[in-house]
C-alpha cells in the first residue's frame, strides 16, 4: 500500500516500534481469549492464577495498545504535517509562469481535496494496525487449539480476501476517474465565483455554462461515485457475511471430516466471533486506503510536476542590501509565452532598458503590449529566456534571484490583500499603519490590532489603498504600481500622482507606474512606451512631450497637461 509505505519512508524507527507494540497487543488479546476458553471449559490451574493472569492482562492489553496507536497517531499526523508543507513549499518554489501554467484549480484540488482524504485516511491506520494485530493474535491462538482449524481458517480468509478485493480493485478505478474530474469541477468552480457579475448578466450564456460545464463535470463525478459506491456496497456486504462463512465451515464442513469435541468447538466459535470486528474494520478501510493512494499518488504526481522547471528557494531571506543601489539593467531580455485564446506565442523583447535611483518612470501601451509581463520581468518573477539583468553591474542569477526581489515593493492590478501583515515587524509597526491609514482616508474603515487589520472587505478602490499601505511599510527602494490609480475616484488620483509618487521620489526611490492616465504623465522623469513587445519609445518628459504633441504622422496630439 503506497500510504503505508508512505509512513515507514517517514520514519521507519517509529513504525518498527508502533508494529512491535501492536503485535504485543494482539497476543495480549489472543492471551485473554485463552484465558476465557479456560475458565469457561474448565482449566488444570487454580482460580487465584486465573484472575491474576486476567488483571494483568487487562493492564498490559490496554498499556500495549495506547502505546502502538499513539506512535502511530503522532507518526500520521507529522508525515501529513510534513507533506502539507513539502506541497505548499513546492507550490511557493515553483516558478511564477509554471504555476500559472499548471493552473490555480489544480493546486487547489491538490490541497482542498486529495490532503483531506489523505489525513481522514491517516488518522484511521492506527485503529487499522491494532486491528490487524488483534486478527493475527486470534489466529495464532487458533493455531495453538488446532493447526487444521486454523489451516481452514486462513483458506477461507484467502479466498474471502481475494473475493473481497478484486471488485475493490475495480471500484477504485472508477475512484481514480472521480479524482480526474474533480479538477475539472474545481476550474468550473473558479470560473462560475469569478465570472458571476457576467453569467447573471447574460442568460444564454449562464445555462450554456451550467451545462456544458458544471452539469456535465457534475453528472460524470456523480456516475463514477455512483459506480464505484455500487461496488464497494456490494464488497462490504460480502465481508460482513465472510466470518459467518468460516464460522459455517468449521461447524458444518470441518466436524465432518476431523472429530471435535464441544470445548473445542466452542473456543473455535467464541476467536471467531471475537475476530469478526476487527476483519471488518480492516476490510472496510480497504476502499479507503484506496482512495488515499489515489490522493496520495496525485499529490507525488502534482510535486514532481512542480519541480519540473527547477525550484527557487522559498526560505526567509535577511535582506542586508544597501539602500543605496547603482543601476538596474535589461539587456537584450527576451520572454516568449501563450495568451489566452491566441494560436501563436506572444514575445516580448528583446527589450534594453536601465533604471536608476530616484527614477520617476511611467510605463505605458497598449493591452496586450507586454506591460505587466515586463514588469515580472522587472521585479524577478519572471526568468528572461533570453539575455540578462543585472543589478549594481552583476547578473540576476538562480543563486541570487529571492535576495534581488527583495529590492522591490510592488502592487500588481491583480494584487492580493493579506488580513495580517506578514513578515512585517518593529515596534512602531501599528503607528505607522494608524499614520498611513489616515493619509490613505482608510482610518474610518480600518484598524490594526496585534498585527492585524479589522477589515478587508472594502471598494476596490480603498482594497488598493491597503495595498499600498503594505507596499510604504516594506520601505523598498523600488516601488512598481501597475495600474494602481484605475480604480480611484479623480479626487485620489490626484493625491496620488501628485502627491505620493513625488514624495516617494524625494525619499529617493524609484518609482514605475504602468498608467494609461496621460493627463498626469507629467509626473514621469520617463516615459517608456510598448507596442507588440518592443519598446516603442524611451524618453525624457522634455521629449516625450513633444511626441505626445506631434505624433508619428505628425498628426497633432492633446498636449500633457501641468500640475497647474
Amino acid at each position: 500500500m503506497k500510504l503505508i509505505s508512505f509512513l515507514f519512508k517517514y520514519s521507519p524507527g517509529s513504525v518498527a516500534v508502533a508494529t512491535l507494540a501492536g503485535i504485543v497487543s494482539g497476543v495480549s488479546n489472543a492471551a485473554l481469549l485463552a484465558l476465557f476458553n479456560a475458565a469457561l471449559n474448565g482449566s488444570s490451574y487454580s482460580k487465584a492464577t486465573l484472575v491474576g493472569a486476567f488483571v494483568a492482562l487487562c493492564i498490559f492489553l490496554p498499556l500495549t495498545r495506547y502505546v502502538s496507536e499513539m506512535l502511530l497517531t503522532k507518526l500520521a499526523q507529522n508525515a501529513l504535517f510534513d507533506l502539507r508543507m513539502r506541497l505548499s513549499r513546492q507550490m511557493l518554489g515553483a516558478p511564477l509562469r509554471h504555476l500559472e501554467e499548471l493552473g490555480e484549480h489544480r493546486l487547489l484540488a491538490a490541497l482542498t481535496d486529495d490532503v483531506p482524504v489523505i489525513t481522514g485516511t491517516l488518522v484511521t491506520v492506527p485503529l487499522l494496525c491494532i486491528n490487524i494485530a488483534v486478527v493475527l493474535g486470534g489466529l495464532v491462538y487458533l493455531g495453538m487449539l488446532n493447526w487444521v482449524v486454523l489451516l481452514a481458517v486462513l483458506g477461507a480468509i484467502v479466498v474471502g480476501v481475494i473475493t473481497y478485493q478484486l471488485p475493490i480493485i475495480r471500484a477504485m478505478r472508477h475512484f481514480g476517474r472521480v479524482r480526474e474530474e474533480s479538477d475539472a469541477l474545481f476550474a468550473s468552480f473558479r470560473a462560475m465565483t469569478g465570472g458571476a457579475k457576467e453569467l447573471k448578466l447574460h442568460g444564454l450564456r449562464r445555462e450554456a455554462f451550467l451545462k456544458q460545464s458544471l452539469e456535465q463535470t457534475g453528472d460524470n463525478l456523480r456516475r463514477y461515485n455512483v459506480a464505484g459506491m455500487r461496488i464497494l456496497t456490494a464488497a462490504a456486504s460480502w465481508g460482513q457475511v465472510l466470518v459467518f462463512v468460516v464460522i459455517g465451515l468449521v461447524l458444518f464442513g470441518l466436524t465432518s471430516v476431523q472429530t471435535l469435541n464441544t470445548a473445542a468447538l466452542t473456543g473455535y466459535t467464541i476467536t471467531l466471533l471475537y475476530l469478526m470486528t476487527p476483519l471488518q474494520v480492516i476490510m472496510g478501510a480497504l476502499p479507503n486506503l484506496g482512495r488515499a493512494n489515489i490522493a496520495l499518488l496525485k499529490v507525488e504526481r502534482l510535486g514532481l510536476e512542480l519541480t519540473a522547471k527547477g525550484t527557487e528557494e522559498v526560505a526567509a531571506v535577511a535582506l542586508h542590501a544597501p539602500r543605496v543601489w547603482q543601476g538596474l539593467e535589461l539587456v537584450g531580455v527576451e520572454h516568449t509565452y501563450r495568451r489566452e485564446g491566441e494560436s501563436q506565442d506572444f514575445t516580448l523583447g528583446p527589450i534594453n532598458l536601465s533604471l536608476r535611483p530616484g527614477e520617476m518612470v511611467f510605463l505605458t501601451g497598449g493591452n496586450g503590449s507586454g506591460k505587466t509581463t515586463l514588469a515580472k520581468l522587472l521585479v524577478g518573477l519572471y526568468t528572461p529566456e533570453s539575455g540578462e539583468i543585472r543589478f549594481n553591474g552583476r547578473p540576476v542569477t538562480d543563486e541570487n534571484r529571492e535576495e534581488y526581489r527583495q529590492h522591490f515593493s510592488v502592487v500588481f492590478s491583480d494584487f492580493h490583500l493579506f488580513e495580517k501583515l506578514h513578515g512585517l515587524e518593529g515596534p512602531d509597526l501599528e503607528e505607522n499603519v494608524r499614520d498611513y491609514l489616515n493619509r490613505l482616508q482608510l482610518s474610518h474603515k480600518v484598524e490594526v490590532k496585534d498585527g492585524k487589520l479589522s477589515t478587508l472587505d472594502l471598494s476596490q478602490g480603498q482594497r488598493k489603498r491597503l495595498a499600498l499601505l503594505t507596499a510604504y511599510l516594506e520601505d523598498r527602494p523600488i516601488y512598481l504600481f501597475d495600474e494602481w490609480a484605475a480604480d480611484q475616484d479623480p479626487y485620489f488620483k490626484q493625491i496620488f500622482y501628485y502627491q505620493l509618487l513625488p514624495e516617494l521620489k524625494a525619499r529617493n526611490k524609484t518609482v514605475i507606474v504602468i498608467s494609461h492616465d496621460d493627463h498626469y504623465y507629467d509626473v514621469a522623469d520617463r516615459l517608456i512606451k510598448l507596442e507588440y513587445g518592443q519598446v516603442d519609445y524611451d524618453k525624457q518628459l522634455d521629449e516625450a512631450q513633444s511626441a505626445l504633441l506631434v505624433g508619428p504622422a505628425g498628426v497633432e496630439e492633446q498636449p500633457v497637461p501641468s500640475r497647474t
